[in-house]
C-alpha cells in the first residue's frame, strides 16, 4: 500500500470546516496531516483551530497570517487585528512565529517541498496565473529554505486559497492546496493528498488528488455573530459565496493548467 498524506492550509480560523475536513480525511484511513499554515485571522475561533491542528499535525509550517499578527512590532491599526490576536491562548502567538518556513522530504523518487507562499516569504505571493520566471522560482533553495536539501522536484504551497496542478520543464510539479476554511469562488472547503512511497529515492507511483468537503458554513457564521466577530460581512461573503472583501476582479479567466479539485 502506498503512504498518503493530506495536506491543509489557510484554516483561518473557521473550526466548523477544519473538523469536517478532518473528518473526512479519517474516514480515507489518513494518518499523516501536514499544515501548510494560516491557522488564524478572517475567522473566529484561531485559537481553537490551533489546539486542534497541534493535536492532529504531524507537521506545522508557518504562514503570512501566523507571522504578522503576533508579531509584538506590528503597528497596524485595526479592530479587526486586534480581535483577532486576542482570541489566541497563552503561548499561541509565540508558537506561531516559531514555525519553520518550509518541509522537505522524499516521496516515490522525488524531492518534495512544502511552504506556505513562496520560496522567498510567507509574505511573497505567487498565484496560479504567474509567469515563467515566477515558477522557476518556486523550486529555488533560497535564504528562506536554506541549502541542506537538493532543489525540490515537486513543490506545494496554499496562500492563495486558489487550487491548482501544473508541469513544467524536466517535470517540475508545482500545486497549491487551496483552503480548508476560506476557498476562492468554491466556498467549499479543500484540501489535498500525497500518495505515494514515503522516504524513497525510487521512483515509484505518485499522485496529487484535490478533494473538496462540504460543511455548514451557515453554523460558523452564527458562531462568528454569536461572538461579535468585526468584519463579519466580509467574513459572510467569502465564506457563503467564495467572494472576497477586497477582490476587485473576477478570476474565471482560469488558464488551462488550473485543475479541477475532485469530489
Amino acid at each position: 500500500m502506498p503512504d498518503r498524506i493530506a495536506l491543509i492550509s489557510d484554516v483561518h480560523g473557521n473550526l466548523t470546516a477544519l473538523e469536517a475536513v478532518l473528518a473526512d480525511i479519517d474516514a480515507r484511513g489518513i494518518e499523516q496531516i501536514y499544515n501548510l499554515g494560516d491557522y488564524v485571522g478572517k475567522g473566529p475561533r484561531g485559537r481553537e483551530v490551533i489546539e486542534l491542528c497541534r493535536r492532529r499535525c504531524t507537521v506545522h509550517i508557518r504562514g503570512n497570517w501566523d507571522d504578522f499578527l503576533p508579531d509584538p512590532a506590528r503597528t497596524e491599526d485595526s479592530e479587526g487585528l486586534a480581535w483577532w490576536l486576542a482570541q489566541l491562548g497563552e503561548g499561541q502567538g509565540e508558537w506561531l512565529r516559531s514555525l519553520p518556513f518550509c518541509h522537505d522530504f522524499r516521496l516515490s523518487g522525488r524531492q518534495v517541498r512544502l511552504f506556505h507562499a513562496s520560496a522567498t516569504s510567507v509574505h511573497h505571493r505567487v498565484r496560479f496565473d504567474h509567469d515563467e520566471a515566477q515558477f522557476t522560482g518556486m523550486f529555488a533553495n533560497t535564504e528562506a529554505t536554506g541549502a541542506t536539501h537538493p532543489e525540490p522536484t515537486v513543490v506545494g504551497y496554499g496562500d492563495t486559497h486558489d487550487p491548482f496542478y501544473e508541469v513544467g520543464p524536466g517535470g517540475r510539479t508545482l500545486f497549491n492546496t487551496g483552503s480548508v476554511g476560506n476557498s476562492m469562488d468554491d466556498p467549499t472547503p479543500v484540501y489535498t493528498i500525497l500518495e505515494g512511497v514515503l522516504g524513497s529515492p525510487d521512483p515509484a507511483p505518485f499522485g496529487i488528488q484535490f478533494v473538496r468537503v462540504p460543511y455548514d458554513s451557515e453554523a460558523e457564521i452564527a458562531v462568528a455573530t454569536g461572538m461579535g466577530m468585526p468584519e463579519l460581512d466580509g467574513y459572510v461573503s467569502e465564506i457563503r459565496h467564495g467572494l472576497y472583501r477586497r477582490k476587485t476582479a473576477p478570476t474565471y479567466h482560469r488558464q488551462a493548467r488550473s485543475a479541477a479539485a475532485s469530489a
